[in-house]
């Protein structure tokens, strides 16, 4: 029998249930959603995770559309899931946690005598070392962005390799190679000896389907290719970026686009314009250098020095 919380499967059999990490102010026992199928004949483990920044909701979708569609009696080796990570910023739908205002994806790998997200970081990472693979679904917030996944465990861990390798498989077409922020769960992982990667299911207000189908292509590449399913998904080229150029605001205003997601850029194209409520042209801001149009703000109102978009660059096939 494999368990997660109160969730239990035996060999051929799916479950769910809660994992508690902690109470709410009334003392009600805060437990995350969360599932374990396990399947039939022996494999690996997968982990899969979803808002960890609580109004990142397409890896939500993805889990809603993923978890009906796996046979344990079809599957080999054991999926472990966690729908809903960030369980106080999801019922407010906040990005990060309202109880201690953190980004739970800066806690992990937690702390189990810590604060509610160290709390909650140490027992989703205490699941995550149990599998062979980790993937922590994200989206970019509520700004406007490419379907891609993230490597972040530097070019010069020793798992950088197997971390690329499961970002090509889950095939968003576009990989942003570089190290993150310490306390997430794609830098912690890694040095656990887990090939571990931030699938960044674009950016919407609520849910995108085509990220959420993005997604649910992207999981079941890796259930293919690493053999928990039968199928034959193999990784393809991906266009890699190395690092980000971020561009802000040099005036206020409404900014206006001359770029699209996905566009590749030259040093001195225009990205985008600012002008007055009326149209009269206020500032114009030209690429850097070269690379692909990768994010940009939702909102089109801006003030001086306020983020408005970036370009991946150090580009590459990965």
């Amino acid at each position: 029998m494999t368990t997660l919380g109160s969730a239990s499967a035996e060999p051929g059999e799916a479950g769910f249930g809660r994992l508690d990490v902690g109470e709410t102010r009334d003392g009600t026992t805060i437990g995350l959603p969360v599932a374990v199928i396990n399947g039939a004949d022996e494999g690996e483990t997968l982990y899969v995770q979803a808002a960890s920044d609580g109004d990142e909701l397409n890896g939500v979708g993805v889990v809603n559309r993923v978890v009906p569609q796996l046979d344990p009696q079809e599957l080999s080796g054991t999926v472990l899931v966690v729908g809903i990570t960030n369980w106080h910023a999801f019922q407010v739908a906040e990005h990060r946690n309202p109880i201690d205002d953190t980004k739970m994806n800066r806690a992990y790998p937690g702390d189990a005598n810590g604060s509610s997200s160290e709390r909650v970081a140490h027992a989703t990472f205490e699941a995550a070392q149990r599998a062979d693979l980790v993937l922590d679904l994200h989206q970019g917030s509520t700004s406007r962005m490419l379907n891609e996944v993230r490597v972040r465990c530097g070019r010069r861990h020793r798992l950088h390799d197997e971390c690329l390798e499961l970002a090509k498989v889950f095939d968003c077409g576009h990989v942003l190679d570089q190290k993150g922020p310490d306390g997430q769960l794609a830098r912690a992982a890694p040095d656990e000896g887990i090939p571990t990667i931030d699938p960044e299911l674009g950016g919407a207000v609520g849910w995108d389907e085509e990220s959420i189908e993005y997604g649910v292509r992207g999981v079941w590449n890796v259930l293919e290719h690493y053999g928990f399913v039968e199928g034959d998904a193999e990784p393809e080229s991906q266009t890699r970026a190395k690092r980000f150029d971020r561009y802000g605001a040099p005036a206020g205003g409404i900014v206006n686009f001359e770029a699209e997601l996905g566009d590749e850029v030259s040093a001195g194209d225009v990205l985008f314009r600012v002008t007055d409520v009326f149209g009269s042209l206020k500032a114009e801001v030209a690429a850097r250098g070269d690379g692909v149009f990768w994010r940009s703000r939702r909102l089109p109102q801006v003030a001086t020095g306020e983020y408005v978009c970036s370009v991946g660059t150090n580009i590459d096939t990965a």
